[in-house]
């Protein structure tokens, strides 16, 4: 099959990555490669602020370094170092996520999508940003956060249930940058927590606001009409 890019959405990428560079968050789970530190900060940050999460990440990750230190540990111990997050309930998962990595995949974080999506408490989300941040893999990562990104830039009501639309889902994954998607997904990430936030966006200081639905570059049409780009 022939696929056809647009060069607005490779434009749309570049301005975005770009901006995304001077506007980086320095979480400590973004300056590592490792799919275990990774995938312990997604799940300590469902549905928790990361500014309450950098503490406990960070020494989490100290007291333990690897997935067999974790392994090691029972529920109470983990509750007491966990506590302060909430959701109690994540502490069972993470200690069932880790009997399965021990058991299954001799300790380590697997790199395929549907093995990841086996071990309990790991969403398709959490699958999509370890596989992304861990081995830059063009993962889309739909959250609502994506969601409200793609709706604004393409004029779609955005309803609870948007996270599960196919149309959301396809758009989200052809705006991803083939070659850089970590930086890419990083880049998002901070337009939405930094500009286009949910109640009262900055449409002024929005980087890409020339691609919006009611830019003078809007891209909506292009990105709906291709199926996928290959690398750039």
């Amino acid at each position: 099959m022939q696929v056809h890019c647009s060069t607005d959405i490779v434009a749309f990428r570049e301005i975005l990555i770009a901006w995304g560079k001077e506007h980086f968050r320095p979480f400590p789970w973004r300056f590592t490669e490792s799919p275990y530190h990774i995938l312990l900060s997604e799940v300590m940050l469902h549905r928790t602020q990361a500014i309450q999460v950098v503490p406990v990440y960070t020494k989490f990750i100290e007291r333990y370094p690897d997935i067999r230190a974790l392994a090691a540990v029972n529920g109470e111990e983990l509750h007491q170092v966990l506590s302060s997050l909430g959701l109690r309930w994540r502490i069972d998962l993470i200690l069932d996520m880790v009997a399965g990595l021990m058991s299954r995949f001799d300790g380590e974080v697997p790199s395929e999508k549907r093995d990841l999506l086996s071990l309990p408490g790991v969403s398709d989300y959490i699958a999509s940003a370890v596989r992304c941040f861990a081995w830059n893999l063009p993962e889309a990562l739909v959250d609502t956060n994506a969601v409200r990104i793609a709706g604004r830039l393409f004029g779609l009501e955005v309803k609870d249930s948007s996270r599960r639309n196919r149309r959301f889902r396809e758009i989200i994954r052809e705006m991803v940058d083939p070659v850089r998607p970590r930086e890419y997904n990083y880049a998002l990430l901070d337009l939405a927590n930094q500009v286009c936030e949910k109640k009262k966006p900055r449409c002024v200081e929005c980087p890409v606001f020339g691609y919006c639905k009611n830019g003078a570059l809007s891209i909506s049409k292009k990105v709906l009409e291709i199926q996928a780009c290959d690398s750039i």
